[in-house]
């Protein structure tokens, strides 16, 4: 029997919350064995809010509201309003494969097949940004629809009998009638036959003020204000990291030594699973990639490194950290201070990794459940935490070239 999420529907803020914890399981860097999400998602929210790791490119901020926007002119009621946007939509991809940036694009491989549409992926990104004004679901905006424009209907009347009695003042639009931001930039005439990812001058100047406006204090908004375009593996790297903020340079230097030190966690787990299916040559791999990462790290840091300070730049930023993952990363980081070099075949360290992952999976955890094992691909959760870096540059590059048009 598959298991389910529910919620109360009338908590607003769990149901969006629910409703981003079940889009992180179609993340492609979202594999979690070892239960760090939170910690993941605690600093990438602090670092870049309103993305994700399936984000492509930034011009979908503007084309979705653009397709609602459009249908809202055309007085489109529910049900056709949901059934017209995901059919625009899913038009979208036929012109954007005709450009010569198709990088990004949704629907690029799976076509007609697509499932995880732009909209879904994008719409907390748009609330966040203050793009997007209500703060409902996508399903909610579809079903609410008809109710918004009769509230607007009712607006401009009592705006009218106003201006019959005398009174010239000017009426606010009531915030449940307001969908999208007043400044949003016009659709070109040509969409949505006609379409590309190049930012206009007005649009990326619109999207840097969203940002800035939304989030000041984040990396984010410094980057895209302060900052040009590099290559770098991790934000870490950035070369102007020295005109960083105090703050964002020790959230920096926590979230690199929480990738570096826990990349040989997930390592580890997938050694012991090659062992168990007998895999020698993976097996091999396996070791000398934790010998890499073990040659890679600067002790005498991670000693220095405090832990009361990781959980108050983590803890209570809308993601759950338990005890029991502060208490599995402390004695892992414990572990790695004492043994690195011998952890590969170090007793303790095996037996943790194997207690938290049968912990957080129970009958489906791989070394217990064999249909689990045999589904495990050969690498799962090795990738390197880079907190949605790599997203966050392609956007950057887009809103620089949109700057500069």
């Amino acid at each position: 029997m598959p298991s389910t999420l529910s919620w109360i529907d009338y908590d607003q803020t769990a149901r969006e919350r629910t409703l981003r914890i079940l889009s992180l399981f179609h993340e492609r860097d979202s594999r979690d064995e070892l239960g760090l999400g939170g910690i993941r998602d605690s600093f990438a929210d602090q670092f870049f809010p309103g993305t994700s790791t399936i984000q492509t490119r930034l011009r979908y901020m503007l084309f979705i509201p653009w397709i609602y926007r459009r249908l809202e002119e055309k007085q489109i009621f529910p049900p056709d309003f949901a059934v017209q946007a995901e059919k625009i939509e899913r038009s979208l991809t036929k012109p954007l494969m005709e450009t010569d940036d198709q990088s990004g694009v949704f629907g690029k491989t799976a076509g007609k097949q697509l499932k995880r549409l732009a909209s879904s992926v994008y719409w907390y990104g748009l609330g966040s940004w203050g793009i997007r004004s209500l703060e409902v679901t996508q399903d909610q905006y579809h079903q609410q629809i008809g109710l918004i424009y009769r509230r607007r209907l009712d607006s401009k009347r009592l705006y009218k009998e106003d201006r019959e009695y005398g009174d010239d003042r000017d009426r606010v639009p009531p915030q449940e009638t307001v969908t999208w931001h007043p400044r949003l930039p016009q659709a070109p005439v040509s969409f949505p036959e006609k379409v590309d990812f190049k930012l206009t001058r007005e649009e990326a100047e619109f999207l840097l003020e969203r940002i800035t406006r939304s989030h000041p204090d984040s990396l984010l908004a410094h980057l895209a204000m302060h900052c040009g375009l590099t290559d770098v593996e991790a934000p870490w790297q950035h070369p102007e990291w020295a005109g960083f903020r105090s703050n964002d340079k020790k959230l920096l230097e926590h979230a690199r030594l929480f990738s570096d030190v826990m990349h040989g966690a997930a390592l580890l787990y997938n050694l012991q699973l090659t062992e168990i299916k007998d895999l020698p040559e993976m097996e091999a791999e396996y070791r000398d990639r934790l010998d890499d990462w073990a040659k890679s790290l600067d002790i005498a840091v991670i000693r220095r490194w405090d832990l009361k300070d990781l959980w108050s730049f983590t803890i209570g930023h809308g993601h759950i950290i338990t005890g029991a993952t502060r208490r599995f990363i402390e004695a892992w980081i414990d572990l790695v201070i004492r043994r690195v070099r011998e952890i590969s075949d170090d007793k303790t360290a095996r037996h943790l990794i194997e207690m938290r992952e049968r912990a957080l999976k129970q009958t489906r955890s791989r070394f217990t459940n064999r249909k689990a094992l045999e589904q495990w691909g050969g690498q799962s959760g090795t990738r390197k935490l880079l907190f949605r870096w790599p997203n966050t540059k392609v956007f950057l590059e887009d809103l620089h070239q949109g700057m500069t048009a």
